[in-house]
């Protein structure tokens, strides 16, 4: 399992998701409006070329890595940064929540709401990964939301948690991330997740029972035009 969540988005792609799975060699990738993520099996010059095949200029695509990457001069590098990848073990039970399931007919909303609070990448189709669930104000509107992402052999991450606004102070989040990882453990499954290191939400996940498991790399790369290639890439600089 720990190999697993040391390249999560192979694993994904190569069990629960691998009906997501565009593949060239020992590259993967989710469709664009899925996912920004892609993957490669060993970070190998072949593989960085396999992952060429599958990405169309001023595309950008997202890597999960253990370490940082060594990436070969024909991709732009335009992100490097170290985020923190927490599991839970505790066993919780579910809690009783106003939350309600989110479906194809709510993505709109969904999509208005990411936009307003970042919390990843979220695009128009990115809730067929897996269940969504979101709480609503008195007048309707959608005030918070939670869902899974990744789902490998195993484990299921929990992504786009998120808040409205006018909305937080009231601890949506912490009751959709919990019931989530109750339904998770009840499946015989290891919940996880990623969150930025100066995120405030740290706090709420410890809280329900995350602990750090490790770090890992997020490197954003595009096709680099082969007239402008640069020099390759070392992200131990970064």
């Amino acid at each position: 399992m720990a190999d697993f969540l040391d390249n999560p988005i192979w694993f994904a792609l190569t069990t629960h998701h691998e009906a997501f799975a565009i593949a060239h060699g020992s590259a993967r990738r989710y469709p664009k409006a899925v996912s920004p993520f892609a993957a490669l099996l060993e970070p190998t010059p072949d593989a960085f070329t396999d992952l060429r095949s599958l990405v169309q200029p001023e595309e950008r695509v997202a890597l999960f890595t253990a370490a940082p990457l060594d990436v070969p001069n024909f991709w732009r590098v335009e992100q490097a940064r170290w985020i923190e990848q927490m599991t839970c073990e505790k066993s919780l039970a579910a809690q009783p929540i106003k939350a309600l399931p989110l479906s194809a007919a709510d993505v709109p909303e969904m999509l208005a709401l990411t936009a307003a609070t970042e919390p990843g990448p979220f695009l128009p189709r990115t809730n067929e990964l897996g269940r969504y669930f979101g709480m609503r104000s008195d007048d309707g509107r959608l005030a918070a939301m939670a869902g899974e992402r990744l789902r490998l052999s195993g484990c299921t991450e929990i992504s786009a948690v998120c808040t409205h606004p006018d909305f937080r102070g009231r601890g949506y989040a912490k009751a959709l991330v919990s019931m989530l990882a109750a339904k998770i453990t009840a499946e015989r499954k290891l919940p996880f997740l990623h969150v930025n290191p100066d995120n405030g939400a740290k706090v709420v996940y410890e809280k329900i029972g995350f602990k750090l498991r490790t770090r890992i790399r997020l490197t954003v790369i595009s096709p680099q035009p082969a007239n402008q290639q640069a020099e390759p890439y070392r992200s131990k600089l970064v």
